[in-house]
């Protein structure tokens, strides 16, 4: 129900056919490709968010494999950056693919390959700027999980420590509590020889 409500607000604000958002876009992407130049950069950017928000309601409930949303949306946003300076459509669907390949798989030669191979004739001249996309893709990735788990055993660490302080009060009642701990058996040991 989310999915197309995502599909058909899609298509209310763009004007453009709700079923780019729909499906994986394995179908969708040559024709997205062929067309570039009949999307603006707006109907691009909605695109993108309305297709990130059906793929991660699909990936949570759905049957359906990473591989070719991202992709697809890789290469939505590549169109989008095209218009950048310097920069020109096969290049920015190369690193566009590329880079969402490798942020979604964490395989960094594999998101080349295919960046690359799904480009045909041109892959072999972008492949430069599809690995430095791919590259940058896999760095912020990867710091930004680093930095998730670190957060996360800070969070861990706090919640101990309170759940401790919580449990046995303050540190000199633990240090009451380990010395009875300790002082019982000594006892027991000095009465028992006694």
């Amino acid at each position: 129900l989310l999915i197309g409500l995502t599909a058909m607000a899609y298509q209310l604000i763009t004007g453009e056919a709700f079923t780019d958002v729909l499906f994986s876009g394995q179908d969708a992407l040559p024709a997205l490709v062929a067309n570039a130049a009949d999307y603006s950069v707006a109907t691009l950017v909605v695109l993108a968010g309305c297709k990130v928000l059906a793929y991660g309601l699909s990936l949570s409930a759905f049957r359906g494999g990473p591989v070719f949303p991202a992709m697809f949306v890789g290469a939505v946003l590549g169109i989008a950056l095209s218009g950048l300076p310097g920069m020109s459509l096969a290049p920015a669907i190369g690193m566009g693919i590329g880079a969402m390949c490798c942020a979604m798989l964490r395989l960094p030669l594999t998101s080349v390959l295919l960046a690359t191979l799904l480009l045909g004739s041109d892959g072999l001249q972008v492949t430069p700027e599809v690995i430095v996309a791919v590259v940058v893709a896999f760095v912020v990735h990867t710091s930004a999980r680093r930095a998730e788990r670190a957060v996360a055993a800070q969070r861990e660490s706090a919640a101990l420590a309170e759940l401790t302080h919580t449990l046995l009060g303050s540190t000199d009642q633990m240090t009451v509590l380990l010395d009875h701990a300790v002082d019982p058996g000594d006892q027991a040991l000095e009465g028992g020889d006694g």
